[in-house]
């Protein structure tokens, strides 16, 4: 008979090659993974369990969605962000269909092409001083539904919070969804960082998803603390068909899929996912005060989220960038991007703040 060894979890020949206790404004992706997710995968581990997301811990999971966003809401974990949207995209469009969104979209700016060269639409930007689409600049686009030299709009794409660290209020999405809607047109949600809007908003994710009116949404883990995994929900099952092949088709069918969909039980079944973004938004709000009372520091929008976004002079940048990873935003501009996570402490804020007046007052 075989035998299977005993193995210590403890026991593990990687090494640590990080400093734990460095801290980042770069991105909220430089996080570690929340302890309890990482608790959540080490309970899904052991033994064997089917793969390809008929495990009992993804059958589970449609519960935990549904208890956010419906009772027809339907949960496709898949691996990435840009997998999440352009399997979501590709979902509610035709081979010559066009998807509306901000010239800011992570799906236009960050996604290297892949909803247009691997989810073959086309995208149709639409310049906006915030990040936010509203009716009036998504008419600049939604036209020439007959014309069969023209891309046919059949998407708008919104972002929630926005690129920018703005948030749509509940009625501004809602107006957008009726707006598309009565067009032909469907909505699909870039949920990155839904749970950042959700704790400013201080409502629940429902009441700018679902009913609200959006078909299909993205919605974002890794950014919340998870190690890896998103998510496309179906929220309007009349808008969507044969998603678990597309899903396939698309290289995002994780074959143990039970480690991506515990993750999100742990995340979801209570209130992780708030607390997190509570914080992370705090932490933002922290450092948009600390920066603002500097003489010379422009704060670029208004701080909803958990990201700042601010002009300093070029040389001011890179002297604090040896102390501190961040990015430029906009370099020519001379605009950057601070990021908050679940774990940026007060004291990684303070001392940030304290070196930027340190080099702003060198400049």
């Amino acid at each position: 008979m075989a035998h299977t060894p005993a193995v210590d979890p403890t026991k593990t020949d990687a090494k640590r090659r990080h400093n734990p206790d460095a801290r980042a404004f770069a991105s909220d992706n430089y996080a570690g993974v929340h302890p309890e997710i990482l608790a959540a995968i080490a309970l899904a581990n052991g033994g064997h369990q089917v793969s390809y997301g008929e495990d009992e811990y993804t059958d589970a999971l449609q519960q935990i969605f549904r208890s956010h966003f419906g009772p027809y809401a339907t949960a496709y974990p898949v691996f990435n962000g840009t997998g999440a949207n352009v399997v979501a995209l590709q979902a509610v469009t035709e081979r010559w269909g066009a998807v509306i969104c901000a010239d800011s979209a992570h799906i236009h700016v960050d996604e290297c092409g892949a909803p247009e060269r691997v989810g073959g639409l086309k995208l149709l930007t639409v310049p906006t001083p915030d990040g936010k689409l509203t009716p009036e600049l998504i008419d600049r686009e939604a036209r020439g539904w007959d014309d069969e030299h023209r891309a046919m709009p059949q998407v708008v794409s919104i972002t929630q919070s926005t690129e920018l660290g703005t948030c749509y209020t509940v009625d501004e999405i809602k107006a957008i969804c009726d707006h598309a809607h009565e067009r032909g047109m469907k909505v699909h949600l870039d949920g990155a960082r839904i749970a950042n809007a959700a704790a400013t908003l201080d409502v629940p994710m429902r009441a700018f998803t679902n009913v609200a009116g959006v078909d299909i949404l993205s919605f974002g883990g890794t950014k919340n603390g998870m190690m890896m995994g998103e998510a496309v929900v179906v929220l309007n099952p009349d808008a969507v068909g044969a998603m678990k092949h597309l899903r396939k088709l698309s290289m995002q069918l994780a074959s143990k899929m039970r480690f991506i969909s515990a993750q999100f039980e742990a995340l979801l079944a209570k209130d992780l996912w708030l607390r997190n973004a509570q914080h992370s938004n705090a932490m933002a709000k922290r450092l948009a005060a600390g920066a603002r009372a500097i003489d010379g520091v422009e704060i670029l929008y208004p701080v909803q989220a958990n990201g700042v976004f601010a002009r300093l002079p070029h040389d001011v940048t890179e002297r604090l960038q040896k102390q501190f990873r961040f990015y430029f935003w906009d370099e020519a501009a001379g605009d950057v991007r601070w990021m908050c996570s679940y774990d940026t402490r007060p004291e990684d804020v303070d001392a940030f703040v304290e070196a930027l007046a340190e080099e702003m007052a060198r400049a």
